[in-house]
């Protein structure tokens, strides 16, 4: 692996041996959060620690994925089936299992930023060694960790003679931290980066492309072109619903929008999408759920209700398959361009993207190009389209076959004569969405592979350092570039709880337990407030658990919090919109309460009195005292029966009996976390005595239809006493 590379191996343990002949046996790995870790590599270096104890081996990285696993016997029944159809040939990471069974070697330590949300509650080697790093810094501490060795999954594609690889999913921290680790090279540190090669990815442009000699070895081999992890879509809930109805009302055309994974982006994305597509329904459902009367001058002001004309982009830490509901609706449309002359002139409505001879003397008059061509400029004219391919710059003389004018300018006649001849039709180069890194369902990688090189290229791939944070001017963007592209950007995030300050809770508890990690939500969060005309969107789900366990997410204080009350800006819940930037302690309050649960505003209210942060008689307006999540059922279910607000908007992978299982096992287990309501269930559950013929099928499925032992035979009555109960049969 020394001198030229790159090393090209058709076997990870090989290049494991010779990467422990070059770094040694103290290994840091650093690997891509989620879908980019290279896993048969990595578990061939975790094979080699558990051999050798002498070995020392420190993962870095964040969100390990797993394949799902329930929590219950039942749940288990449940998914075993679905696990084996959409995780088959999925190579798992062995020191994840490890860690779930609490074996792993005490010479190997897993330190990570980020975990999907409640998957560590329990874990304490996890909890213990968590590193909370706002993503923009997890490159630099991962450095500061020790790596010195990197490795992540890529693509390749031939292009003429030359092979090109594409970090596609993951270029977010890996282009920060190959180059910082080539410095540490050149002071004399071993170190290895490597790539293993999957051409199930998305070959993905942007600076998601490199050369072969970034890496110091290159893992290929058709044996490791396996099956990508899919992870699976969360079905979107009447909460949901109406949080992503809210929040479509906030974002403005011609704009920008980031959003992040889960139900709470997909209702979001669904809302845009009726805005755009059946607007009369859109507006209707607003006046009928009295939305824009209780809302309707922040909605006007900050956002809209009309059809997309001039579209959206996209800039965002997470490329979500709902970006590509946008891009099929026509709503994610407005073209942003690498370049600080075009874009400002497009700002401006000086220029469009259809060329013209006003294009080319705007570009002078801003200096863009000078007014005798030079090379660059020359390069820079034809790179976006302003001229035409195929043309020469020779000798101070444009040529275009036996048409020939000379690069001045200045001359009317050249200028004329140009825009006869030479002149582009359309700004070419054009970016709809900045991405840092991707993660979805199977489908949405098949829709990117599906997608024509030219409608890949306008997904434009890169840093976090360039998406996530406005500030600094580096070798992706300039400061003033970015702030020009993500005009009147909206930073759409979810959380935990919001406490009556406005301070907010996303990535832990106040005994110390993390629970999913800061991520980018801070990094979107400050870069709101730093862009002129952008706003900071959190989404908060009003309540947690049903019946007596039901809690608010709206609380009083809380001992732990991610973004802090002075950052506040607008939050949302499934009873309405909260604009809490620049607003006094008391109005920041006042707001809140209008949209908590109705159940918990009087206790809340009374707290905040107490405090003497509110005056003594300040009284909850009555037209938001009616916040109950009954109200929004009875609200959604005329347009549920017309065929809006499906429980799967986008498709799912369950099939139609899973979905009903499915429904009935949560129906089931909200039930079993009720006081008496689980006495209750049990008793009626037992009182059954023969199998329904409508219910076989579904205990086929469970594989419960011939029970074999007193324990199969009761969850055999639960299942049946499940179905009945939510009418399933």
């Amino acid at each position: 692996m020394e001198g030229k590379r790159p090393v090209y191996y058709e076997d990870v343990d090989q290049c494991v041996e010779d990467v422990l002949r070059k770094v040694g046996k103290k290994i840091v790995f650093g690997m891509p959060l989620g879908l980019g870790k290279p896993n048969q590599f990595a578990n061939a270096l975790y094979k080699r620690a558990k051999e050798n104890p002498s070995m020392q081996l420190t993962l870095c990285t964040a969100l390990s994925l797993e394949k799902p696993r329930g929590a219950s016997d039942l749940e288990q029944k449940f998914l075993g089936p679905f696990v084996e159809r959409m995780f088959n040939g999925y190579v798992e990471l062995d020191y994840m299992l490890d860690l779930r069974k609490g074996k792993l070697p005490e010479n190997v330590e897993l330190r990570e930023f980020y975990a999907k949300a409640g998957s560590y509650i329990n874990v304490e080697h996890t909890q213990q060694n968590y590193i909370s790093s706002n993503y923009t810094h997890a490159w630099r501490d991962t450095i500061d960790n020790g790596a010195n060795v990197v490795a992540q999954m890529v693509c390749k594609k031939k292009f003429d003679d030359e092979t090109l690889y594409s970090m596609s999913c993951n270029p977010e921290v890996s282009s920060d931290i190959s180059p910082a680790m080539r410095e540490l090279e050149k002071q004399g540190k071993k170190i290895a980066i490597i790539a293993q090669v999957n051409q199930n990815l998305p070959f993905m442009y942007g600076d998601a492309i490199v050369t072969g000699d970034t890496f110091d070895a290159i893992i290929d081999s058709p044996k490791y072109y396996t099956r990508l992890f899919g992870a699976p879509k969360m079905s979107i809930t009447t909460s949901d619903y109406m949080i992503g109805v809210y929040a479509s009302t906030l974002i403005k055309d011609g704009g920008t929008l980031q959003i992040g994974i889960g139900s709470l982006g997909d209702a979001l994305c669904y809302g845009l999408q009726m805005r755009h597509n059946h607007n009369a329904e859109y507006k209707r459902f607003l006046n009928d759920t009295n939305i824009l009367e209780k809302f309707g001058q922040v909605i006007d002001r900050i956002g809209g209700t009309r059809a997309f004309d001039e579209g959206i982009t996209g800039s965002t830490e997470m490329l979500v398959d709902g970006y590509l509901q946008l891009l099929k609706s026509g709503i994610v449309k407005r073209k942003t361009y690498n370049n600080v002359h075009i874009q400002r002139l497009l700002n401006e409505k000086k220029i469009t993207d259809k060329v013209s001879p006003k294009t080319l003397e705007y570009l002078i008059e801003a200096g863009a190009v000078k007014s005798v061509l030079t090379e660059a400029d020359f390069k820079f004219l034809t790179e976006f389209g302003i001229l035409k391919d195929g043309l020469k710059l020779e000798n101070g003389i444009i040529k275009n076959g036996s048409v020939q004018i000379p690069a001045d300018l200045t001359d009317s006649k050249n200028m004329a004569k140009l825009a006869d001849h030479f002149l582009g039709t359309e700004l070419k180069n054009d970016i709809l969405i900045h991405g840092g890194f991707f993660l979805g369902p199977e489908g949405f990688y098949k829709a990117l592979n599906e997608m024509t090189e030219e409608q890949r290229k306008k997904i434009f791939m890169t840093s976090v350092l360039n998406v996530n944070q406005l500030y600094g001017n580096n070798r992706y963007s300039s400061e003033e570039l970015k702030t020009l592209q993500r005009r009147h950007a909206r930073m759409v995030n979810a959380c935990l709880m919001v406490t009556l300050s406005g301070a907010v809770v996303s990535d832990g508890l106040e005994n110390g337990q993390v629970v999913s990690g800061v991520g980018g939500q801070y990094n979107f969060v400050s870069q709101a407030h730093a862009l002129p005309d952008a706003r900071s969107i959190i989404m908060c789900k009003g309540i947690r658990g049903v019946g007596k366990s039901a809690a608010s997410n709206i609380v009083f204080n809380y001992g732990h919090i991610t973004i802090p009350r002075h950052l506040r800006d607008f939050i949302i819940t499934e009873y309405g919109i909260a604009d809490l930037r620049g607003k006094m302690d008391k109005e920041i309050i006042a707001q809140l309460l209008n949209i908590t649960d109705s159940r918990f505003q009087e206790d809340l209210l009374d707290k905040a009195k107490k405090a003497k942060k509110i005056p003594a008689g300040y009284v909850i307006p009555d037209q938001f005292k009616n916040n109950y999540p009954q109200r929004l059922e009875d609200e959604l279910a005329p347009y549920k029966k017309k065929g809006f607000f499906a429980p799967f908007p986008f498709g799912t992978d369950f099939t139609d009996q899973e979905l009903v299982i499915g429904k009935s096992l949560k129906w089931l287990k909200a039930q079993m976390t009720e006081g008496m309501g689980k006495v209750k269930g049990l008793g009626k559950a037992i009182t059954i005595r023969s199998v329904p013929e409508a219910a076989v099928p579904y205990l086929e499925r469970m594989n419960l239809d011939k029970p074999d032992s007193a324990k199969e035979k009761m969850m055999q009555k639960l299942v049946i006493y499940a179905l009945t109960s939510t009418g399933s049969i």
